[in-house]
């Protein structure tokens, strides 16, 4: 059986590990949510950031990626995603079907938050994520890079993410703001 993986944020723009073939794919029960205070790539322990995870909502779907893994990549690349996104435990590893688009369901690999988790802080008002993620930066920079860079490849990929792009868009005049760039006129 080959090996898919599911993405919905940075593995969108960012993999790390070699596609063999990626087909847009819906995840049935779970929400994209800036759900997950980051304290390594987009934060600090001291000025935590946010980044993106699945969040178990009953009735919702979250509309990716299905990442199709080469078969010689397979073990590599499983190490690889571990070692990733498991650096804090707030992730939890699970398979989960996704529907492909145009029919079809395939098992991929899916990390999930887990709402035990310190790092969890699912329900945060948007104005309050659009601030934090305004200022935060960590070990693979700016935590406003990772929130456009997903948004941008997300409206590539003809997905709307109506949250995303109000924060992406409310993030950007936070930071004019803070330069004394003001660009609304009044």
């Amino acid at each position: 059986m080959a090996m898919w993986v599911f993405g919905y944020g940075s593995l969108l723009w960012n993999p790390g590990f070699r596609v063999a073939e990626e087909r847009l794919a819906t995840l049935p029960g779970y929400a994209r949510s800036f759900c997950m205070r980051s304290i390594h790539h987009r934060g600090t322990v001291a000025d935590p950031g946010l980044v993106l995870a699945l969040d178990a909502v009953p009735g919702a779907s979250c509309a990716g990626l299905a990442l199709r893994v080469p078969p010689e990549d397979e073990a590599s690349t499983l190490a690889y995603l571990r070692e990733r996104e498991l650096i804090s435990s707030a992730y939890l590893e699970r398979q989960c079907d996704v529907a492909l688009a145009g029919g079809g369901t395939v098992s991929a690999l899916a990390y999930v938050i887990d709402p035990d988790h310190d790092q969890y802080c699912g329900g945060l008002p948007l104005d309050e994520q659009a601030r934090i993620i305004a200022a935060a930066v960590g070990g693979r920079g700016p935590n406003s890079d990772y929130l456009h860079n997903t948004a941008q490849h997300l409206a590539s990929l003809g997905i709307a993410d109506p949250e995303l792009e109000w924060l992406s868009a409310e993030v950007r005049r936070l930071q004019q703001s803070s330069l004394g760039l003001n660009t609304a006129s009044e």
